[in-house]
């Protein structure tokens, strides 16, 4: 049986503030827990600015993927730790987390006892540890989100779509953001509407400056491929 792990890097959370720094861990905290109401995922948070999340129906793992991404672009940082740092605060409201799907088996999963080994899990791991900025003084981001397996046509295929996909990301707002990550838990315009205190007409407006089509196409086109 074939799992999708997910590898989660948080980008310049060096240069959040220690208080910063408890409300992104408190907020992915929150999400996980969200994420396995929704799809029976396990997911832990490491060091504060680090998770792994392992979605046991590996073919929801675009859709898990995105939720986390614009989630994480969600969460406020303060002005505080704007001014401290600014150009690397910049990369983290811009790009927010980078992310790395691992597609493969696990020979050990227990959620019960926090244990995840094999290949899925090495795979995202592997990813995220060769695109990390952690302690490099010049930072140049290309792209956040990745995908590796044992099949190289599958990456290469996966890796072209991420790499569209990130350019709509890294260009959202905040509020669209919260609109894509909403879509993605399931939830319908006017249900949206009401949880955001704001006219259906809005959240539609939001959906379509995102590119929303694109999002669930890609979404749908990831699930039928690793269904099949």
């Amino acid at each position: 049986m074939n799992y999708s792990v997910i590898s989660g890097d948080i980008i310049s959370s060096t240069s959040l503030g220690s208080g910063d720094k408890q409300i992104l861990e408190a907020h992915l905290q929150t999400l996980l827990e969200t994420l396995k109401e929704h799809f029976n995922s396990y997911g832990r948070v490491l060091k504060g600015d680090y998770l792994e999340c392992v979605i046991p129906n590996a073919a929801e793992a675009l859709r898990v993927c995105l939720a986390i991404k614009s989630y994480v672009k969600t969460i406020p940082i303060s002005e505080k730790s704007l001014k401290r740092d600014k150009n690397r605060a910049k990369l983290f409201k811009e790009y927010g987390v980078r992310l790395a799907i691992g597609y493969g088996t696990l020979d050990r999963y227990d959620p019960a006892k926090g244990v995840i080994d094999g290949e899925a899990i090495y795979y995202s791991g592997r990813k995220i540890s060769s695109k990390s900025t952690h302690d490099k003084e010049r930072v140049v981001i290309k792209n956040t989100m990745f995908f590796m397996s044992k099949d190289e046509v599958m990456n290469k295929k996966w890796t072209a779509i991420l790499e569209l996909l990130d350019v709509l990301f890294t260009k959202a707002t905040q509020r669209q953001c919260e609109v894509v990550y909403l879509k993605l838990l399931g939830n319908n315009e006017d249900a949206i509407a009401k949880k955001l205190g704001i006219d259906q007409s809005v959240v539609n407006r939001h959906s379509t400056n995102i590119g929303w089509n694109a999002i669930e196409t890609a979404v749908s086109y990831f699930n039928e491929s690793l269904t099949e």
